[in-house]
């Protein structure tokens, strides 16, 4: 477990004695989409039909706008705060190659994120950036979701899959998901129709899960790593985009291996912890702004 204790106050929360969280690595290392960096360092996101804003202080995470009731029901699970990660990033330092990404980004921590929500979203991030994957997704939410207050500003749930049943692809296109309206508009008519159940889904063992995820309209074996590793709790996944591309040819491979094969090579030498290097992977690797 990585916290002591919490306390609560009017207004929010005070988790005591965090360890290995820190709010940038976290949120910027590539995994969610609906985190935003303020002024003052603090970070406002919206996940399960809340809205929250975190604050770090030395060993203490602060969360504005929730009790702790929703503590122990959502966010404990949600910032994977069971799991000592310090264990993890040991196991992981013994690879001399992989410590120097470990030691850059050792706040990072694996979000627990609903697989609707995700399995839309990185259907939305295929060969797409950062910014444009989170305007689309904000531009969605705003359509379909539920509005919320939070000092002022108006924020936006995800809409659930009934709030989408009669969206239409030009509506989807409209919000800036381009090419990929039509696979989220395919994506939710084989949910509502049971063609396609995504609770199943995340019950399967980790191979089996990331073949079914490829079964959706417009999930390749990258994204069907994404959702299994950001939503299913599947941590032998190896998602392989460029930066983590760049990143294992850096420290470990020659230059013309393919996507298959470097995400063959990270599984067979992290195993049940490639998800985690991943994610050091690509933080260090993107922060870095590594070139071959």
């Amino acid at each position: 477990m990585d916290f002591k204790y919490v306390e609560e106050f009017d207004g929010g929360i005070v988790i005591k004695g965090v360890r290995n969280f820190n709010l940038s690595h976290i949120f910027d290392c590539g995994q969610c989409f609906r985190w935003n960096r303020q002024e003052n360092g603090n970070y406002i996101g919206v996940a399960f039909g809340r809205v929250i804003e975190l604050e770090k202080r030395e060993e203490d995470v602060v969360i504005y706008n929730t009790t702790e009731e929703d503590f122990e029901n959502i966010w404990v699970e949600y910032f994977d705060l069971y799991r000592d990660y310090s264990s993890i990033k040991e196991i992981l330092g013994e690879d001399e190659l992989l410590k120097k990404s470990v030691e850059f980004g050792d706040g990072i921590r694996i979000l627990k994120q609903e697989p609707f929500e995700i399995t839309l979203s990185f259907i939305i991030s295929a060969n797409n950036r950062i910014p444009m994957i989170k305007k689309a997704i904000d531009n969605i939410s705003k359509k379909w979701g539920k509005p919320m207050e939070y000092k002022g500003h108006t924020y936006y749930t995800f809409p659930s899959i009934d709030d989408l049943a009669n969206c239409t692809i030009d509506e989807l296109s409209d919000c800036g998901t381009g090419f990929r309206a039509k696979y989220i508009r395919n994506t939710i008519d084989d949910i509502l129709s049971d063609k396609i159940d995504l609770e199943y889904i995340k019950g399967l063992n980790d191979d089996e899960c990331h073949i079914a995820l490829q079964n959706l309209s417009g999930v390749g074996p990258k994204v069907a790593d994404c959702i299994m590793l950001f939503s299913m709790q599947k941590y032998s996944a190896f998602p392989v985009d460029v930066w983590v591309k760049r990143a294992m040819q850096h420290f470990y491979l020659a230059p013309d291996v393919s996507l298959k094969k470097i995400r063959e090579f990270g599984r067979n030498k992290f195993k049940e912890f490639s998800g985690f290097a991943q994610q050091y992977l690509f933080y260090y690797a993107r922060e870095n702004n590594i070139k071959l």
